[in-house]
Order: C-alpha cells, then sequence, then structure tokens
C-alpha cells in the first residue's frame, strides 16, 4: 500500500497531539455535561476511537454509517444512510465525528437530520476540512486539521475500502485512482 502514497501529509505523532488537543477541548467545552458522541462510520472510526480516549469527561458513543462516495473518489451528493441512530438523542448534547468534510453536502445531511431529533446542541468535530472542496457553508466546530484539494487515505480514510489501516494520512498517487 505504502507505494500508493506520494506524501505522508500527517504523521500518526501529528496526528495524535492533535487529537489529545481536540480532546482536551472538548472536555473543557462540555464540563458537567455527557455528549454523545456520533461516529460516522467507517471512516471515522480510528478518529473516534484516540478521541473519546481523550476526553476526561464522561461520553456516551453511538455510530451512523452514511454513503455518498460508493467505490468513487468523488461524492455524489446524494446520501444514504446505512446504519440509523440507536441513541435517544432528544435534549442530549451531541458532537458529530466525522472523518473528513469535503464537499459540505454529508455533513449538512447529518446535521440537519441529526437536528430532527431534538438534541439540546448539536456540533461536528471533524478530524479533516478541505475548504477548497466545499460546495456549500458548513460550520465546523471542532477542526484537526485543514487539507488542501489532495486525495488523501489513511487513519480510517479509504479509497474503494482500502488504506483505511495506514497509521498516517497520505496523498494518494493519481494514478491510483485515475
Amino acid at each position: 500500500m505504502i507505494q500508493d502514497i506520494s506524501a505522508i501529509m500527517f504523521d500518526e505523532r501529528q496526528i495524535h497531539t492533535r487529537i489529545k488537543e481536540l480532546g482536551e477541548q472538548i472536555s473543557k467545552d462540555y464540563c458537567g455535561k455527557t455528549p454523545v458522541l456520533l461516529c460516522i462510520l467507517k471512516g471515522a472510526s480510528m478518529f473516534m476511537a484516540d478521541l473519546m480516549r481523550s476526553i476526561t469527561i464522561p461520553v456516551e458513543i453511538d455510530f451512523m454509517a452514511i454513503s455518498s462516495y460508493g467505490d468513487s473518489r468523488k461524492s455524489s451528493g446524494v446520501v444514504q444512510i446505512k446504519k440509523d441512530v440507536d441513541v435517544n438523542l432528544d435534549g442530549r448534547h451531541v458532537i458529530i465525528v466525522e472523518d473528513i468534510v469535503d464537499t459540505g453536502l454529508s455533513l449538512k445531511y447529518l446535521k440537519d437530520y441529526i437536528s430532527k431529533h431534538n438534541p439540546n446542541s448539536l456540533a461536528t468535530c471533524v478530524l479533516l476540512d478541505k475548504p477548497s472542496g466545499h460546495k456549500i457553508e458548513v460550520s465546523v466546530e471542532y477542526i484537526g486539521f485543514q487539507v488542501a484539494n489532495e486525495f488523501v487515505v489513511g487513519y480510517g480514510l479509504d479509497y474503494a475500502q482500502k488504506y483505511r489501516n495506514l497509521p498516517f494520512i497520505g496523498i494518494l498517487k493519481e494514478e491510483v485512482y485515475s
């Protein structure tokens, strides 16, 4: 797999340092509360596991699975729910944990969908934000890293279900996906 990577964007140390900082900020911001961390599968699973271990207040967790990419490198713009939330979110403090914000369409869909569950508050925590890819305005309260318009994989992010297990975030060589 490593031969398919043109460059390492963020190594393990950089990722873990930034996640620790995010966990500390969330712990401070939600002191006295028990937020629900809502992990968006599959891409955010590694990020979520490390993030929740960096949070020092009680949390609950749940998972949703959505799809807008399939095996493509570009979002279709149509979001499908593959696994819905199980926890009652009414009156709760919810933090959507997502791997990457690219177009913003999936995150907007998720925020609108979760808002219908009447949470007391709703925030988002993303590992990567790609502002140049945004097709719509979408607010994100906690951002790990901003990235340029590169095709990134690793640390949960995939291309055609591959590369998720890389311990770093790297740029996929164009010949792999073109």
